[in-house]
């Protein structure tokens, strides 16, 4: 076991593959049974619940005709139909949009759900470079460059078995790509173009993709290639309150207004503007050969490419400017202070031409050329030796990278303004004046500041290989014993380089560097959809105005490193199982343990004030040293499962499992980057010395299976996790990037640092699903998981200083969540409305401060219209119910954003051959 390799695994792929062929040279090609091709709603529906009902432990299916029937855009979105999943629409830093991206299960965050395809790891990357950076770095995988014409069947295991790659506490995810033999034609041909409207950039883009399917006559040889290229324009309105902070005692205002002593304010109120053009490129190739029932030899490539160039622009009041209170300036009388929280204030203008104060900040921020991708190698066979023995093997390559290769950025004081909030709970957008200015106009803003990543890069990478067998056997109650060893090499590293002024051509604080203005300003119908009073129509940069401006006077050298931000990372794993298939009168079942091993080393950099005694460290260029960190951190972890399977009657079905899972910490807890935020002396940073979460998990359920396509079912959870993945809080003596480069020496501070801990979390909950065909062609369908999660902190001293709430909350854990459709399918045409609801959860950690999201429904629709037998009209739309995202802090008197992304509608023809 301790030389098993990928590498090696893959040998011996090569090597089986060799043997299987000599036996297939000497066995007669016998016909294959006939593929069963199910098609409609309701076909696919029958079949997804014959898979559910015949599996020996308790999964979900869906199948090809159901993503092709539902108005699913991409895998997520079909997923979150299924009891006890949730989705959401980011990683963690780019906010809300208007298409899932993350999947998590049971109450859970999304890395603790694991993602395979055709039984792999997938690796992929973000396009948001604060997704692709630091603390943020998770290990789920993004959906968003998963499109749904891949899927050939879905299966979400609730209860594993020993035989199932670990990975997710929660539960997997198995993504299976349709495979070239189980088509019923020698030749099949599909296509679909459409064009999608995005109802706030106004804007039409194409969207296709197409597929081709050859095997022989004989149905031993057979060849699959599947492309994509689907282009969308996008738009999201939104205020963004940001980095909420409290009022230090210390503050020259608490003097003479000792009320607002700890009061909690948003120091940076915001019009957010995002827009962003996204084309996702990509294909499978898959050639399958299969010259006897005995013997099948597979090879699979798929690469997908999300373009995904942006530009984010926010004009916002600044708390801690030189006018206001964060700088010791007293609001006027009047204010209002409620649930600890400073609910509105008034700055009159204090400020001259010649002794300027600082209102508020304006960014603009445009990053061409972002993208994300994944792509894998997979190799599979499988050779059936005799009637008693079975082997299977596989090797691959999957490789996942995010990309900024730059960002334009200008930063800029808004003076002598004045400035008023008033905060509307999530009702409304807060309130929001300069009462001083034109907001619509550019009029010489200076700038304060160039600052961001450019460029920053993630990649991941993952080598695997593995050997199963399945021995037939009569040993009493065991019908099949399973065994099997896999080993993996994966690596995980980000680059970064810091932007900031180039001295030679910046005049920070002056206006001789100001980029022109064209006269552009916000969209005339900016915020139409969030309502609310506050600043709408104001001014823009072009792009490529910024763009220019931004190559002149950012420096971007190298030498300029972001250390204090990367990381990089390698593990090996190692695991091995044996499993007994049982079966008796009435029921049957399965019993195994997997052993696992991780081997992993963690690098980081720490940048230190002095060079310390007997070692030669590298220079930082903006002063103090830079030393690399290397931390093992190295697990053997036994995960044992048993499952049974109880036949009541005919048409009822109860399960029962009883297991342990484990999930291996997110890349950015694991790295040991710190991310900084300068003007708050906070921080985000990770811990090498995580230990896996290990989760002891009951599930049972009953299925009421009480007419052909009908379910009805129950069941319960129980989740007890050890070494989960929390946050405290420490400081730290860390180099002030901003003021050492303002004042071109040096500067160090202490920060106040958030960090992944290790502690006890519990999840519960409760699963109910109806699937009710009711004649006539209609039907509906809908589930309701209700859950109830809590860290074990005790007196979760990350987050004493909350004003509401339970301190304790886990991330990603909604209470209730629901969803329910209604179809109607006949000879001619079919349709489908679906709407998708989950009450609010901690959506991340914002600068040491908790971060979550309101409770929100989706309503989506598709129609399709068989205009002949071998064409489809397809409409369908996402978000017809144009939703609006809401976050907030500690309590709902504390918003944090409100974003709207308006809705989609999809028309086009579907192409049948």
């Amino acid at each position: 076991m301790s030389k098993l390799t990928p590498i090696a695994t893959a040998a011996a792929l090569l090597a089986l593959s060799v043997g299987m062929n000599a036996q297939a040279q000497q066995t007669t090609t016998e016909k294959e049974p006939e593929v069963v091709v199910v098609s409609g709603i309701r076909g696919s529906l029958q079949q997804s619940l014959s898979v559910k009902r015949n599996a020996s432990s308790n999964v979900d299916v869906i199948t090809a005709e159901d993503v092709g029937k539902m108005p699913d855009k991409n895998v997520a979105d079909s997923l979150q139909r299924i009891p006890g999943v949730n989705i959401s629409t980011s990683g963690a830093g780019s906010g809300g949009f208007d298409e899932n991206d993350r999947v998590s299960m049971r109450g859970t965050a999304p890395s603790l759900t694991q993602t395979l395809i055709n039984g792999h790891a997938v690796s992929t990357g973000d396009w948001f470079v604060l997704d692709q950076v630091g603390g943020a770095v998770g290990r789920s995988a993004s959906y968003s460059l998963l499109p749904s014409e891949i899927v050939g069947q879905v299966v979400v295991y609730k209860a594993p078995t020993a035989d199932q790659v670990e990975g997710g506490s929660s539960g997997s995810i198995d993504i299976r790509t349709r495979h070239p033999l189980d088509f019923k034609k020698p030749i099949s041909m599909e296509a679909t173009v459409q064009a999608v409207y995005a109802t706030l950039p106004e804007k039409t883009d194409p969207q296709v993709s197409a597929l081709f399917n050859w095997k022989n006559d004989a149905g031993t040889l057979g060849l699959m290639v599947q492309g994509f290229s689907e282009k969308r324009t996008l738009r999201r309105d939104g205020q963004e309150l940001l980095q909420w902070t409290q009022v230090a005692p210390t503050n020259a205002a608490v003097k003479t207004n000792p009320d607002l002593a700890n009061v909690w304010f948003p120091r940076l109120i915001g019009s957010s503007l995002f827009q962003q053009e996204r084309k996702r490129e990509g294909g499978l190739v898959d050639l399958q050969f299969k010259p006897s029932r005995d013997l099948s030899l597979e090879a699979t490539y798929f690469r997908s490419k999300m373009n995904a160039s942006n530009y984010n622009t926010n004009y916002m009041t600044d708390m801690n400017g030189s006018g206001m209170l964060g700088a010791g300036v007293a609001p006027d009388p009047g204010y209002v202070v409620r649930n600890g929280t400073l609910m509105s204030a008034s700055f009159t203008n204090k400020g001259t031409t010649a002794a300027p104060l600082r209102y508020g900040i304006v960014d603009d921020i445009v990053r061409d050329g972002a993208y994300a991708q994944t792509e894998f190698f997979d190799l599979d066979g499988k050779w059936r030796v005799n009637d008693k023995l079975v082997l299977t093997a596989k090797a691959g390559a999957t490789k996942g990278k995010g990309v900024t290769p730059s960002q334009g950025v200008f930063e800029g004081d808004v003076n002598n303004s004045g400035a008023s909030y008033q905060l509307n709970g999530l009702g409304s957008p807060a309130t929001v004046k300069f009462p001083n200015i034109d907001v619509t106009k550019f009029t010489g803003t200076p700038l304060d500041w160039i600052f961001g990543v450019s460029p920053a890069t993630t990649e991941d990478k993952e080598n695997y290989g593995q050997i199963d067998a399945a021995f037939a056997l009569d040993a009493g109650v065991f019908r099949e014993i399973k065994f099997g060893v896999r080993g993996t090499h994966h690596t995980r590293s980000n680059f970064e380089v810091a932007q900031g002024p180039n001295w030679a051509n910046t005049d920070v604080g002056g206006t001789s560097t100001n980029p022109t203005w064209n006269g552009t300003t916000y969209p005339g119908n900016f915020g139409k959809d969030l309502g609310g009073d506050f600043p709408k129509n104001v001014w823009i940069l072009d792009p490529a105005i910024l763009n220019a401006w931004g190559d002149l006077h950012s420096n971007r050298d190298v030498s300029r490193t972001y250390y204090q931000d990367m990381f990089d990372l390698k593990e090996n794993t190692k695991s091995i199982y044996v499993q007994g298939e049982m079966e008796g009168e009435g029921w049957s079942g399965n019993v195994g343990v997997r052993l696992v091993r991780t081997e992993g080393t963690s690098n980081g950099y720490q940048i230190l004030p002095n060079q310390p005694a007997g070692e030669t460290l590298p220079a930082y260029p903006w002063g103090g040293f830079v030393k690399k960190t290397a931390i093992d951190n190295n697990t053997t972890i036994p995960l044992p499962s048993l499952n049974l399977k109880f036949d009541l009657r005919q048409d009822v079905v109860a399960r029962l499992g009883l297991s342990r899972t484990m999930t291996r910490p997110d890349y950015g807890a694991l790295g040991g980057a710190v991310i900084l935020t300068d003007e708050t002396h906070t921080g985000n940073g990770g811990n090498s010395s995580l230990k896996p979460v290990k989760s002891n998990n009951i599930d049972a359920s009953v299925q009421w299976y009480f007419a052909p396509r009908a379910l009805l079912s129950a069941g319960l959870f129980f989740m007890d996790l050890k070494d989960y993945v929390g946050y405290g809080t420490s400081t730290g003596n860390f180099i002030d990037t901003r003021a050492s480069q303002e004042q071109k020496k040096p500067v160090f501070a202490n920060y106040t640092i958030t960090s992944p801990i290790n502690v006890g979390a519990k999840v519960k909950g409760l699963e109910l699903a109806a699937q009710v065909p009711v004649g006539m062609g209609f039907g509906f369908d809908g589930n309701v998981t209700l859950a109830d999660s809590h860290l074990d902190f005790g007196s979760c001293p990350a987050f004493q200083t909350a004003t509401a709430g339970d301190p304790c909350d886990m991330l990603g854990a909604s209470k209730t969540t629901a969803n329910g459709g209604l179809y109607f399918e006949n000879d001619t045409f079919n349709a489908r409305v679906s709407y998708a609801w989950r009450s609010s959860f901690l959506a991340a950690q914002d600068r040491g401060t908790p971060l979550y999201q309101d409770s929100t429904g989706t309503l989506s629709a598709s129609f399709n219209y068989n205009i002949s037998k071998n064409l489809t009209l397809t409409i369908s739309g996402q978000n017809l119910n144009n939703p609006i995202l809401k976050n907030y802090i500690f309590n709902k008197d504390q918003p944090a954003r409100f974003y709207a992304n308006g809705a989609q509608y999809y028309a086009g023809l579907h192409i049948k051959y």
